[in-house]
């Protein structure tokens, strides 16, 4: 796997520096022209290893499960980016997979979803961001579907800055293990970041069960980001796996 260093790990997924080459989800900067728009983007087309893809066909395998060591209660910074919501924290645990420890940097928001199961997309999919000492990046996408409340997302919600310019970010207390399920069956695949440069240097782990969010919640964060996905991408030589744990 190739290296990445914190600059760039805390936009995986989600924001450009406000310097960079604008992108977009529509139009003449929507991802069929990611890859004509810079020509460090090129991956997005020739990659082999694109992210998000369909979950479907999966490989029943005996491998340990991501160990999600999160930070019950912890303090984040909001910002909406142009892009998403996301919230930046700090000292908050992270994830182990194999013999690897990756810390959590962020996490943000997509609606619809990313990744599809079965091709179907989830209301809302939330993704973690992890990062090694070594640069790696680790990812844990979690599905939203319409339900009872997720407690946590008013906090969130309350600390959106009033638009995309407002800096800096707005300090909010969040409960992060309240994102996951009860039930930790996943997914596992090798795959890329979902945004420009499209660099295929993540280890994706989707959890096959979703949590839920009360409609208000998630229009709260749709009306704001309207089709925030990027398309699902060919899955070519690659195996998804998935755990029963």
């Amino acid at each position: 796997m190739n290296r990445i260093w914190l600059p760039l790990a805390l936009a995986a997924c989600a924001a450009a520096p406000a310097h960079a080459q604008h992108w977009g989800y529509d139009g003449h900067e929507g991802p069929e022209h990611w890859q004509a728009m810079n020509p460090d983007w090129a991956v997005c087309a020739a990659g082999q290893q694109q992210s998000p893809i369909n979950l479907t066909g999966a490989l029943q395998a005996d491998f340990a499960p991501a160990m999600i060591d999160w930070a019950d209660e912890t303090a984040g910074v909001v910002v909406d980016n142009g892009h998403t919501v996301q919230v930046s924290v700090e000292n908050a645990g992270g994830l182990i997979l194999g013999d690897t420890r990756y810390a959590l940097l962020q996490f943000h928001f997509h609606a619809a979803s990313e990744h599809t199961i079965n091709g179907r997309q989830a209301p809302m999919e939330v993704h973690f961001v992890h990062q090694s000492e070594a640069g790696d990046l680790a990812v844990v996408g979690v599905m939203v579907e319409r339900g009872d409340a997720l407690a946590t997302l008013d906090s969130v919600w309350a600390a959106m800055p009033a638009d995309s310019h407002a800096s800096p970010g707005i300090a909010a207390r969040v409960h992060l293990n309240e994102f996951l399920p009860v039930d930790r069956e996943s997914f596992r695949y090798q795959g890329s970041l979902t945004t420009p440069p499209c660099s295929e240097i993540v280890s994706w782990t989707v959890l096959t069960h979703p949590v839920t969010a009360t409609p208000g919640q998630i229009d709260a964060f749709e009306n704001r980001h309207p089709d925030s996905f990027r398309p699902v991408q060919p899955l070519n030589r690659r195996y998804v796996l998935v755990s029963d744990e």
